[in-house]
Formats: C-alpha cells, structure tokens, sequence
C-alpha cells in the first residue's frame, strides 16, 4: 500500500512537470503586420510593440493586450476629449447645484413670481431714472443752444467756452442714450430669462 502511495505521488510530479511545457506551448500572439494583416504565432517579431498585440491561450482567449504607443496627435486628442469630458460633468454638477439652490430658495411657484416681478420694478426704475437724466441733459443742450443763437443774432461770434459746452453736452446725450438703450434691453432679457426659470421651476417641482 505504501508502495502505490508513492507511485502516485511520482506519478502526479511527473504530470505536474510535463505539464508546465504544455502551457507555456499553448500561449501564442496575436498581432497585425505593418499592412494590417492579422497573424498568430508563437513568437512576436522585433517591430511588434510598434502596433500593439495580444496574448491568447490554448483556448483562443486573450490573457493580455499590449496597446500601440499613441503618436503626439493621439495624446493630443485624447486630452482633449478627457478635457471635455470633464467640462461638462462640471456645466452638469454645476446645473444641479443650481437647481437645488433654485428649490430651496423659492418653495412655491407664487414666490419665485414675486421675486422676479421685483426685479423686473427694479430695472424698469432703474430706466426711468436713466430717462430723466436724458431729458434733464437735453434740456441743457436746449439752453446753450439758444444761448448760441442769441448771440450769432446779435452778429457776434459764439464763444470757444459755450461751443466747447455745447459739444459736451452732446456727447453726454449721446451716451446717456446709449445707457437707456442698453437698460431697455437688459429689461427686455430679464422677462426672458424669468419666463425660462419660471418653466424649468415648473419642470423641477413636478
């Protein structure tokens, strides 16, 4: 009995040993040439790594992938696209904040309303304040023109100090113009902008 026990166990060392060799035999390569060919072998040749190649056993399955080093452009580019990536899970947890802040601030539709109607006042102030210091401006121009005009009647020439007012009169109009322009439109995108919130507000609540 003792004698069949080490028979055995000489017999599973045997088995164990020859085993080895079979396996590694079975580990093969597979792996494309310069003109995309698609190859197996036992061996890689010298330029393999060039391309990238993948390890297989016996049974066919890949073991190991070995990646083509990528060219600058390929680098470049896959920069790129993580940068993106990254940009806009940013804009996503940005918008989530937002919309959480959104929530919490107004707890009902009503409020949300009130705030923006309180806004839109404000602007609309702010525009008939711009206004009144238009007509306040043009007024000015009104007097030193006709402060002009009674002089060149009486046949003297306007002097440089009421030209030189005139002139900066006007382009204060000019830009106090510009400053109501740019107030109306302001007002105008606000009422966009609100009516855009009030519907995502509605869109979240749901």
């Amino acid at each position: 009995m003792h004698t069949s026990l080490v028979r055995a166990i000489v017999a599973l060392a045997a088995t164990g040993i020859l085993a080895a060799p079979v396996l590694a035999q079975g580990t093969r390569y597979k792996w494309r040439d310069a003109e995309g060919n698609l190859h197996y072998s036992d061996a890689l040749p010298p330029d393999a790594g060039k391309r990238g190649y993948e390890v297989i056993n016996a049974q066919g399955i890949v073991i190991k992938r070995v990646e083509a080093p990528k060219t600058p452009e390929q680098v470049a580019a896959a920069k790129a696209i993580a940068a993106k990536e990254q940009a806009a899970r940013a804009d996503a947890e940005a918008r989530l904040r937002k919309d959480q802040q959104l929530l919490a601030a107004y707890p009902n539709e009503e409020e949300l309303a009130r705030a923006h109607q309180q806004q839109l006042e404000m602007l609309q102030q702010n525009i008939r304040s711009a206004e009144i210091g238009l007509q306040s401006q043009e007024r000015n121009l009104a007097e030193q023109l006709g402060q002009a005009a009674d002089i060149e009647r009486e046949g003297k020439p306007v002097p440089q100090r009421i030209a030189d007012l005139i002139g900066v009169t006007r382009a204060q109009i000019e830009a106090q113009h510009r400053v109501v322009d740019r107030r109306i439109a302001e007002l105008e995108k606000a009422k966009l902008d609100f009516a855009a919130e009030l519907e995502h507000y509605r869109a979240l609540s749901r």
